[in-house]
């Protein structure tokens, strides 16, 4: 495999995907499975260990193991999602332009058959995104929320940076909003399997009522949030951010949180899930990379 930045074509714009349309992938074509990562985050495993010379060899390493069977599977993954935290250094750090640079070239290495999905998470965006850092994203990566198809299923990617802390990007945040009701009403008369929502942090780890944390979005705004994705229709929710696998349901919608395939935090060792999708569920499990499976039983 190679892989060279320039490479990169930049497919989430005008909040679609290219290739995962609805003339393309809106009908149902049998049982899929599509990949979930989050937090390659380029950089933290030596800098949770605090080493006095901080580079990003080993997520470099996990990431080409676990793209290795990507490229191998069968049968082939509809996508391959990325859920935030591409890299470790924040907006305007030392050596956020190299880390960014190795994961589009690492990334670059993905069958192109195979579509890279990117969500922003908050070291991408910075805890207290700016109209810049926001643009910044959407410059290399893509825009930081949009929808796509993928064999009659509908997703959803939103910004949970504008859930976390909007204060000085108030009307993108506004702008997300009317987006997303208008997504909801129209997935509601679409026709689709499901209704997933992929994004960076999750609205709770285990329990909707749960406590505020650094690691999930403040009651206050979760709430209506969940009530509303759930009037809507979603059934699945995918999540990172938590460096560890967690979850729960809420009114019967399940909300799943995947460890990183960098530096996990938890028991599980870095990795990704891979989701089977039929046409009554959504089912999926964590792998840690040496044992993801080069074939998937659907």
């Amino acid at each position: 495999m190679s892989g060279d930045p320039a490479k990169f074509v930049v497919k989430a714009k005008n909040r679609g995907f290219e290739g995962l349309d609805q003339d393309k992938e809106g009908a149902w074509q049998g049982p899929f499975c599509f990949i979930q990562a989050a937090d390659c985050q380029y950089g933290m495993i030596d800098d949770w260990e605090e080493k006095a010379s901080q580079g990003w060899e080993r997520e470099i390493q996990l990431t080409r193991e676990a793209i290795t069977v990507a490229n191998r599977m069968e049968p082939k993954p509809k996508f391959f999602v990325m859920c935030g935290d591409l890299v470790n250094a924040f907006p305007g750090e030392a050596k956020r332009e190299e880390q960014e640079r190795s994961f589009l070239e690492e990334f670059a290495k993905i069958d192109p058959s195979i579509p890279l999905v990117c969500v922003c998470g908050n070291h991408d965006l910075g805890n207290t995104p700016t109209r810049d850092t926001v643009q910044d994203f959407r410059d290399k990566f893509g825009d930081d929320y949009f929808s796509f198809w993928a064999g009659g299923v509908r997703f959803l990617v939103l910004n949970s940076q504008y859930y976390e802390d909007p204060s000085l990007v108030m009307e993108l945040k506004k702008t997300q909003d009317t987006w997303l009701d208008k997504e909801l009403a129209a997935a509601q008369s679409s026709g689709c399997k499901h209704l997933v929502v992929i994004q960076h942090i999750p609205w709770f780890l285990k329990d909707g009522e749960e406590e505020d944390d650094y690691f999930n979005i403040n009651r206050d705004v979760r709430i209506p949030m969940l009530d509303k994705l759930h009037k809507a229709g979603v059934q699945y929710i995918f999540c990172g951010h938590y460096h560890r696998n967690a979850g729960g349901d809420y009114k019967g919608m399940q909300l799943i949180v995947t460890s990183a395939l960098g530096c996990p935090l938890g028991e599980a060792k870095s990795g990704l899930r891979v989701v089977k999708v039929t046409e009554e569920a959504i089912t999926h499990q964590y792998y840690a990379v040496k044992d993801i499976p080069h074939k998937v039983e659907l």
